[in-house]
């Protein structure tokens, strides 16, 4: 098969989750889109955890044009994106006692919101996250497949999993294992869409939650692009305003 034709399974593979979360998810978007416009009018903080590759998504809604300037990124040390060992962050996912001492030690509140995105959802990490945060008083919202839930075992002590710990989960769709495609003459199979997915669907939320700020009659604090004309000036001013609640600008 020609790499054109692979290429044009991915695409329609990627397509059709889209529009199956579209679709399907479009209640809990609405929900979670409507819970960070609520604590972004009742004063709250935001921030977004991702386990491995799930961070490229969290990363994604901070500090970039086009996004709330409220979102912050919650850093685990050792465990964000694919850092050098990238083995190191699968091991720390399973680490029990990891996600409460992290959080303990962060500037998360109650009265906060939590965005955790883990894939397979069955890591301690994430689990013991989104439990945790909800004992402090902060909301989560999950982003996780639904199927690692009744395809595979919790690695949590609880034998629970992310979606059973949150006040809105989006279930990302994801088939277990995360590879959309295969071939007679390649044996594993390959071709990874969640990142697509996971990033369109948390874009979607942040759009509902900027919409439904506009509807209450409160601006919603977005950044522009610092490489269209005024863009710094822009920003500036939301950064002034909403100071006390980015974090991404102190050291």
């Amino acid at each position: 098969m020609g790499d054109s034709k692979l290429a044009e399974r991915f695409f329609d593979a990627a397509t059709d989750l889209l529009r199956q979360v579209r679709d399907e998810e479009a209640e809990a978007i609405a929900a979670a889109g409507t819970l960070i416009a609520d604590t972004v009018a009742d004063g709250g903080r935001l921030f977004a955890y991702g386990a491995g590759h799930s961070s490229l998504a969290a990363q994604d809604m901070v500090y970039r044009a086009g996004g709330l300037a409220l979102m912050n990124l919650l850093a685990v040390p050792g465990a964000v994106g694919v850092e050098a060992p990238a083995t190191l962050g699968s091991a720390l996912e399973r680490v029990d006692g990891l996600a409460t001492a992290v959080l303990d030690t962060s500037p998360l509140s109650s009265g906060d919101l939590l965005v955790i995105i883990s894939l397979s959802g069955r890591n301690a990490l994430p689990v013991e996250m989104a439990a945790h945060a909800r004992e402090l008083g902060v909301r989560v919202i999950g982003v996780t497949s639904v199927a690692y839930a009744s395809q595979t075992a919790s690695r949590h002590a609880s034998g629970t999993y992310l979606k059973d710990h949150c006040d809105v989960v989006l279930d990302s769709k994801i088939p277990v294992g995360d590879a959309e495609l295969t071939t007679e003459n390649i044996e594993a199979p390959f071709a990874p869409a969640s990142t697509v997915v996971t990033t369109a669907l948390l874009q979607a939320v942040m759009a509902t939650a900027a919409g439904t700020l506009a509807d209450r009659g409160t601006e919603p604090p977005l950044l522009r692009s610092g490489n269209v004309d005024g863009g710094h000036e822009w920003n500036g001013r939301i950064m002034r305003e909403y100071g006390d609640r980015i974090f991404y600008l102190r050291s």
